[in-house]
């Protein structure tokens, strides 16, 4: 084995073979690698990078899965509410793998400046609510401490709205809600603590988050009164199978629903990435096949005199394909470390700089997000090599039909 891979190694060398033909096509095919594990792999960063940045903005507002009244899922209004003393609230004592559950409620509203308003969902939280998955998100200000008893008027408002309302930081601003039942609007009026910024405009154009406690008061219930729990896991891909297990766990007149069931139509387009990402990385490692077989193919007519005397000296046909096969393989892993270079190098550098720019409006990011890890990075580059060496052993059969005595008699 060792005198084959020297044998290979020899071949390829510039002062050895230097064949007219070879020498481009050998380029070639190491340039179309290159490019193509370049391109795989920015699929696959952008990919992920996009389904991971827009699940985490899903979460930040609604968790990784929703337990409240069944009347009130379909809506971003809390209609009726559940008590707070629930046996799996503040922890579950039988599921593992949750980092946290939280209570919430909602109500209706609309902020109202002198010359603007905007009809807003005020979302109140207690001082248990995680916000690790919030703070990304947060571009100025501070998260407002909920720890008191006290009514506590900060909020949180998007920059959007921000924007639409003229409004600047530690501005105060008016707020009527109407419950129902009653005829008259009520009036609070609340002090912008921080800004934040998704990017998603479905929460950026809505949502303001506060004090549990103020919505509590505005739909005059007691104390133990909340809308919903929010359950935040460890792992978001454990979440087909925490959705089923929380639902065992909570009583029957509560309902438990995933953000995958919350926002459907969202996760389904996502889902449509992985099938755009194995579509891409199908392709290109046919193309880079073809062109690997062609390569192959030339190699072995421009060596059949050496062919032709290994097997006047005893070399069987499994060792000569196996020599073909190991320069191959040189040819291969030259492609994937540059190709791996250049890939990694512009993924590098758009995690920096975010000079990719991509419309909000239709990906609900500003710049084209990044996400690979060393799992991904190792299939891949084990799964392309591995798919173009077996498409090789196809050519590499043309080396049993070589005749040493035609080759060397008209040679």
């Amino acid at each position: 084995m060792k005198i084959d891979f020297f044998i290979a190694n020899r071949l390829l060398k510039p002062g050895i073979s230097k064949d007219r033909i070879s020498s481009p096509i050998i380029k070639i095919a190491i340039i179309s690698i290159a490019i193509g594990m370049m391109i795989m792999l920015i699929s696959m960063a952008t990919g992920f990078g996009l389904q991971q940045k827009i699940r985490e903005k899903i979460s930040a507002f609604s968790g990784h899965i929703m337990i409240s009244n069944f009347d009130n899922n379909q809506s971003g209004i809390t209609l009726n509410p559940i008590s707070l003393h629930q046996d799996f609230y503040p922890k579950f004592k039988k599921v593992t793998g949750i980092k946290s559950v939280q209570a919430f409620a909602t109500i209706g509203g609309i902020l109202k400046t002198k010359n603007d308003f905007e009809g807003i969902i005020y979302k109140g939280v207690d001082s248990l609510y995680n916000w690790s998955l919030f703070k990304p998100f947060l571009v100025r200000g501070k998260i407002p401490d909920f720890s008191s008893k006290r009514m506590n008027d900060s909020i949180l408002i998007s920059r959007t709205l921000l924007n639409r309302l003229r409004l600047k930081l530690h501005d105060k601003v008016p707020a009527y809600f109407i419950r129902e039942g009653s005829e008259k609007p009520q009036l609070r009026i609340f002090k912008i603590a921080g800004i934040y910024d998704t990017g998603f405009e479905d929460f950026d154009k809505s949502y303001i988050l506060g004090q549990l406690k103020m919505v509590q008061k505005l739909y005059h219930w007691s104390d133990s009164l909340t809308g919903g729990f929010e359950v935040i896991l460890n792992n978001f891909d454990d979440l087909d199978i925490k959705t089923r297990e929380i639902y065992n766990e909570t009583p029957s007149t509560l309902n438990t629903i995933s953000i995958k069931d919350r926002f459907p139509l969202i996760f389904n387009w996502l889902k449509m990435f992985d099938f755009n990402i194995l579509l891409i990385l199908s392709i290109i490692i046919f193309i880079a096949g073809l062109n690997m077989i062609t390569t192959v193919l030339v190699l072995i007519l421009e060596k059949r005199n050496f062919i032709a005397i290994m097997k006047v000296l005893g070399s069987q046909n499994k060792r000569l394909q196996r020599i073909f096969l190991i320069q191959a393989a040189y040819i291969i892993g030259i492609g994937l470390l540059i190709g791996n270079f250049l890939g990694l190098g512009i993924i590098f550098l758009q995690d920096k700089f975010g000079f990719i720019k991509l419309n909000p409006e239709t990906y609900y990011v500003k710049t084209a997000p990044v996400y690979l890890n060393l799992k991904n990075i190792f299939l891949l580059n084990f799964g392309v090599a591995l798919i173009i060496l077996f498409m090789l052993t196809i050519p590499v059969l043309i080396i049993g039909k070589i005749s040493p005595t035609k080759v060397l008699k008209y040679d």
